[in-house]
């Protein structure tokens, strides 16, 4: 049986959610309200510099599985996590004047264009003593390499890689990890694209135009962009019953829908795909 979800979408959903990019092109526009925030207290600091360690609830319970997955905890700490504006407008005036404005245009965003402000962005790196708060070790062996590894199945991005620096704006930083969610990490991770690259990718895939899909573990799973101008938008999503549906602002143009839907058959999910199997809309849309 299929039922039918209203959901509305407003403008100031645009600005916020997992998947918001944030550069220098699109400042953060929407500060993230405090109550998303949680105070770290079951992972190990590798760093003092932060007063309060916090990270946005769903970022900080998905890294805490990912360093238990890799059995972590005991070598991986956190450096940084959630920034003010003030913070980051601290850090960045205290690097440019000990490290020269070249560096500090390479590995510090300047204030309104730092994931760090959103709480989705967390610094990692080893657990020892004189650990560089800029830019801490994070090595690529052992079970550093294995928290990279399983990072995407987490949630998790390297936000800043090595060649796509004339996108990010920021120098590779093996450290610096972003919390974008299941299955966009995981599709980033496949093909290599940064978060610049995915969000002009998923602007192909439009309510009345094509769907992505994705099979993961026990979930096919669908996504598209609305794009949302100055006025609500209403939108209809015909699933299952206790379908899971996701709503994240790309923070460009609009809003990304995912849709988990069971993997017990594509019967009723073709209607969501507007006709299209599911199975064969996942590898046009994907290979």
């Amino acid at each position: 049986m299929m039922v039918k979800q209203l959901i509305r979408l407003q403008p100031k959903m645009v600005r916020r959610g997992p998947l918001a990019l944030i550069n220098r092109e699109h400042p953060l526009r929407q500060p993230i309200h405090s109550g998303y925030l949680e105070p770290v207290q079951d992972i190990p600091l590798a760093s003092t510099e932060e007063k309060q360690m916090r990270l946005e609830r769903t970022c900080l319970r998905q890294l805490d599985a990912l360093l238990a997955a890799c059995g972590g905890k005991e070598r991986i700490g956190i450096v940084s996590g959630y920034r003010t504006r003030m913070e980051q407008q601290r850090i960045y005036d205290r690097s440019y004047v000990e490290n020269g404005p070249i560096f500090t245009a390479s590995y510090v965003a300047r204030p309104g264009e730092s994931e760090h402000q959103t709480g989705l962005a967390v610094d990692v790196g080893e657990l020892n003593a004189g650990v560089d708060y800029i830019c801490p070790s994070f090595p690529d062996h052992g079970v550093y390499k294995e928290f990279r590894r399983r990072a995407a199945e987490h949630g998790f991005i390297q936000r800043y890689q090595e060649g796509k620096e004339h996108l990010t704006h920021i120098a590779c930083e093996p450290w610096h990890f972003r919390y974008v969610g299941i299955p966009h990490a995981v599709i980033m991770e496949q093909y290599g694209m940064c978060l610049e690259e995915y969000t002009e990718y998923m602007r192909q895939f439009t309510p009345e135009g094509p769907h992505l899909f994705k099979k993961y573990k026990n979930h096919l799973i669908e996504m598209y962009v609305v794009e949302i101008g100055e006025e609500d938008k209403e939108i209809a999503i015909r699933t299952e019953p206790g379908v899971r549906v996701e709503i994240s602002g790309n923070n460009v143009n609009g809003c990304v829908v995912t849709i988990y839907h069971g993997c017990q058959g594509s019967s009723g999910a073709s209607e969501a795909g507007h006709g299209t199997s599911l199975v064969s809309g996942m590898e046009q849309a994907i290979r």
